[in-house]
């Protein structure tokens, strides 16, 4: 209404900006989530007015079939590691499907090739993970040198009262030096993050090097290095090749990418070079480990223990399984539990839907997987 009383009718222009952003504001975009998120999250996609959630009504991995039969015209799905992206999967969503949002920092169980070459956006979760996985690498350091396994396995089975104390029964090598033994050697197979994190952790124990291997891509680092020695007073932190790494290391931790590149690299070859009272510590990824090989290894006493998170086919690790059936004394295994505290599971959770909503809204996504130079 103008300031006479009568009433001004916009211009036509002005008309059809109105009508394009009541139509945007007004349209709903189907979203299919593979498993509920829990409250504080769920709410953060239910207060999106634009979503119209389906959610895997269950508190179990989500079938494959009902997957399948929900995912057509959608154009975002949130998914976990258990549920596979392919090709197939693909082809049912259509062409309405804009982002795949995972909550997880790993996208094997995605197939970027065809995400790429269909356009898609594809989340992920790095980063908010970083301490929960390097707290567990060195729980999983301590277990697996300290007989942790096994003793917990004889206090549930009611054996405790009826174990012989030995003078050096369950024992094993100690993490931190010592007066009589002052030095210890840390190695990394990879030098992000997590193993950085994982390092800082380790300071305390009277650590005395550092030694890695990184993407043989990149250079040294020499000025990081100097840095890191520096501030955690270790008397140096080196990026070595891997047969000093196997050779030198007290622990080993595994928290390298998957892939190609690395599948099996650590095998029957690299496992024979390690010292005799070396623990093997796997927390990224289970096909960089030749499991075959490591349960001859520690079968054969090659290396002293292994801690592992992650083991190359699971969740298919059964009983059977050539590292499940060696003693609890030299293999602690765990079910790819490296992310699971509370705190972080919420972070990724709501990373992945902050990942899902910037892609559909046309915003910057928090966490993007670079897809360009897939082909």
């Amino acid at each position: 209404m103008s300031s006479s009383g009568s009433i001004v009718t916009p211009s036509v222009p002005t008309q059809r900006l109105m009508s394009v952003a009541s139509h945007l504001h007004s349209q709903r975009f189907k979203v299919v989530v593979c498993r509920n998120l829990g409250p504080d999250v769920m709410s953060i996609l239910e207060a999106r007015p634009e979503l119209d959630l389906v959610v895997w009504p269950q508190d179990s991995a989500c079938e494959r079939s009902w997957l399948m039969e929900n995912i057509s015209g959608a154009t975002g799905v949130i998914v976990m590691l258990t549920d596979k992206v392919n090709a197939e999967l693909l082809d049912k969503a259509g062409p309405s499907l804009k982002v795949v949002s995972t909550m997880s920092v790993g996208y094997d169980h995605i197939d970027l090739k065809e995400a790429a070459q269909r356009g898609l956006k594809v989340g992920y979760t790095p980063d908010v993970l970083t301490d929960a996985v390097a707290d567990l690498s060195v729980m999983l350091a301590l277990m697996a040198g300290r007989n942790g396994g096994t003793g917990v396995d004889l206090v549930q089975r009611g054996q405790w009262a009826t174990f012989s104390w030995a003078p050096f029964g369950l024992c094993g090598p100690q993490l931190s030096t010592t007066a009589a033994s002052p030095t210890r050697k840390i190695g990394f197979l990879g030098f992000g993050r997590i193993a950085q994190a994982t390092l800082a952790r380790l300071v305390p124990f009277g650590i005395t090097h550092c030694l890695y291997i990184s993407n043989p891509s990149s250079l040294p680092n020499h000025a990081r290095d100097a840095a890191l020695a520096k501030q955690h007073k270790l008397q140096g932190v080196s990026k070595v090749d891997l047969d000093e790494l196997s050779r030198e290391s007290d622990v080993l931790f595994i928290l390298a990418p998957g892939g190609g590149e690395t599948h099996h690299i650590v095998n029957e070859t690299m496992l024979k070079k390690m010292k005799r009272t070396s623990i093997l510590v796997n927390a990224s990824r289970g096909t960089l480990v030749d499991s075959d090989a490591l349960a001859k290894a520690l079968r054969e006493g090659w290396i002293w223990g292994a801690g592992l998170d992650v083991v190359e086919g699971e969740p298919n690790v059964t009983i059977d399984h050539p590292l499940v059936k060696e003693p609890r004394s030299v293999c602690v295994i765990v079910p790819h539990i490296a992310s699971a505290t509370l705190e972080t599971r919420l972070e990724m959770a709501t990373r992945a839907a902050q990942n899902l909503i910037g892609a559909i809204l046309g915003r910057e996504m928090p966490s993007e997987v670079n897809l360009s130079d897939i082909s």
